[in-house]
């Protein structure tokens, strides 16, 4: 494809996130939407009211024609195979909603599928693309954090229930998602524990603890049960420390010179004499760059200039490869489990 060209793109789903892609779709500079997809009238009715010139449909095969140059696909995750798919095989590209599929089984015919038809295949892990996360990255890259410690993550708040997912399907992909991209690194083990609150078999809340091969742990909690909207993120490494803090509407990203040191005692032999150290606290400026913005210019850019996206297929699969290890923990009531 000639880089000169606006992608052409067809948008299936109008649901909750559907209508934050089309906004954003109508924006970018390299797409041209064509064509929107929902089951929905209604949705559709809702998409028609913002756009009026949007073309749109309730048939998923009118965005497969010669028109379409590429999919985006925000359905419920169960149909996300069969209609990447058929996307795929129609010579479209295609991003996907996370979570990427239900199985390690899925997202490798996928992968194999885009690398067959030299596709590209990416899934909308949109917190990579925050300007809060790219600032943490470039932290952590440039070692002031020093030898990564721990990851912990908390995401939670009252509801949305879902009916045919658990919490860490519906949640856990965002923290991840954000601990692979970060860290660079993928776990040995998992182990998660969890509960259903309705007895439906479905956990409502759930703690999962992985484990590397280097002396690092990452730890996470998810969960609809609590009263408070919590979204926060602590990355400690033995020099430096940092707060990630979605809520916060400023300052996300606070970085803390703290740290602990230890060194033997001359006391005794196998006392520690225990040291900290407290200095600054400071939070980067951040652009309020929203972070879909990027999503879609990195889904244009990787179609027209041939490369890989930063969630691209493989670092997707990845995250199923962790969400399967972790659901097969929660049967055996927290065993741990390889990952891959």
């Amino acid at each position: 494809m000639n880089g000169e060209h606006m992608i052409r793109v067809g948008i299936a789903g109008c649901g909750y996130w559907g209508p934050n892609l089309v906004r954003n779709c109508v924006v970018n500079e390299h797409i041209e939407l064509k064509r929107v997809c929902d089951l929905n009238p209604q949705r559709l009715g809702f998409i028609k009211q913002q756009y009026p010139f949007m073309e749109t449909t309730t048939r998923f095969e009118d965005l497969l024609g010669g028109d379409i140059d590429a999919v985006i696909i925000a359905t419920p995750v169960q149909t996300h195979t069969a209609l990447s798919r058929q996307a795929l095989n129609a010579g479209k590209h295609v991003m996907v909603e996370k979570p990427f599929t239900t199985s390690v089984k899925e997202a490798e015919g996928l992968k194999a599928l885009a690398s067959r038809k030299k596709l590209v295949l990416m899934v909308d892990h949109v917190f990579l693309y925050t300007p809060a996360v790219q600032k943490i990255k470039e932290i952590v890259k440039r070692k002031q954090l020093g030898e990564i410690i721990y990851f912990d993550a908390t995401r939670t708040n009252l509801g949305l229930f879902q009916r045919d997912a658990n919490v860490l399907w519906d949640l856990a992909s965002h923290d991840l998602s954000i601990m692979k991209f970060l860290l660079n690194k993928m776990p040995r083990h998992v182990s998660a524990t969890g509960l259903s609150y309705f007895k439906n078999g479905l956990e409502s809340i759930v703690y999962m603890t992985a484990f590397f091969d280097s002396h690092s742990i990452a730890h996470f909690h998810w969960s609809w049960l609590s009263p408070v909207k919590v979204r926060t993120i602590l990355l400690g490494g033995d020099k430096k420390m940092v707060l990630y803090d979605d809520n916060e509407p400023s300052e996300k990203v606070k970085i803390y010179d703290k740290g602990v040191g230890a060194t033997p005692s001359t006391s005794k032999q196998h006392d520690l004499f225990i040291s900290y150290r407290s200095g600054d606290v400071v939070s980067p400026k951040l652009d309020n760059t929203e972070g879909l913005k990027q999503v879609c210019e990195d889904f244009a850019q990787s179609i027209m200039k041939h490369q890989t996206p930063l969630s691209g297929a493989e670092f997707s699969l990845d995250i199923i490869r962790i969400l399967e290890a972790a659901q097969q923990s929660l049967k055996k009531g927290g065993a741990k489990v390889k990952v891959g």
